[in-house]
C-alpha cells in the first residue's frame, strides 16, 4: 500500500498548507486498486510546529493526512476492490 502527495494548496501570505490532495494504490500482481481524496487544515503560523511550505516533506503531510483519515479503512477498501478483481462477483456477456 502507498500512500502519496499529488498536489498541495497553500496561502501565499505565510506558506500554510490548506489542502493536501492524496492518493493510495495497491497492487498485487496484475491487480491494482487506488483511492484519492483531500484533507483541509487551518494554519497557524504562530503556533509551535507550524511548517512553512518550503519546509514541507512528503512525509511530513502524509502525518497530516494519517492524522486525518481513517487509513486503515482505506486500505480494507483497496484490498477488498482487488478481491473482487481477483474473484469477480458477476460477470457480463452471453452464452453463445
Amino acid at each position: 500500500m502507498i500512500f502519496t502527495i499529488a498536489q498541495l494548496e497553500r496561502n501565499t501570505a505565510d506558506g500554510g498548507v490548506i489542502v493536501a490532495h492524496w492518493r493510495a494504490t495497491a497492487v498485487d500482481g496484475d491487480y491494482s486498486a487506488s483511492a484519492y481524496g483531500t484533507c483541509g487544515f487551518t494554519p497557524d503560523p504562530t503556533e509551535d510546529g507550524f511548517v512553512a511550505y518550503e519546509d514541507l516533506t512528503e512525509a511530513d503531510v502524509l502525518e497530516w493526512v494519517y492524522a486525518s483519515v481513517d487509513k486503515d479503512a482505506i486500505e480494507a477498501s483497496l484490498a477488498t476492490q482487488i478481491e473482487d478483481q481477483k474473484a469477480p462477483k458477476t460477470e457480463a456477456g452471453v452464452p453463445w
